[in-house]
């Protein structure tokens, strides 16, 4: 697996975007309330990949019968 397959293919992503962003003028309360962001943002993405899994496993259970 080449490390390129894990970086987003659009210009426009989001997350693209932000990792390119310049990080060195901000404070330490900025960089900490970025963090913060991001760690939300984590535990959505998170949480939606628990719904989905837990949606697919009632889909196989239902169609396995």
């Amino acid at each position: 697996m080449d490390i390129d397959e894990n970086l987003p293919r659009r210009r426009d992503d989001p997350v693209a975007i932000l990792i390119k962003q310049d990080i060195d003028a901000l404070s330490v309360a900025e960089l900490e309330e970025r963090i913060a962001a991001l760690r939300a943002e984590i535990m959505r993405c998170e949480g939606k990949i628990a719904f989905a899994s837990q949606h697919r496993s009632a889909a196989d259970a239902l169609f396995k019968k």
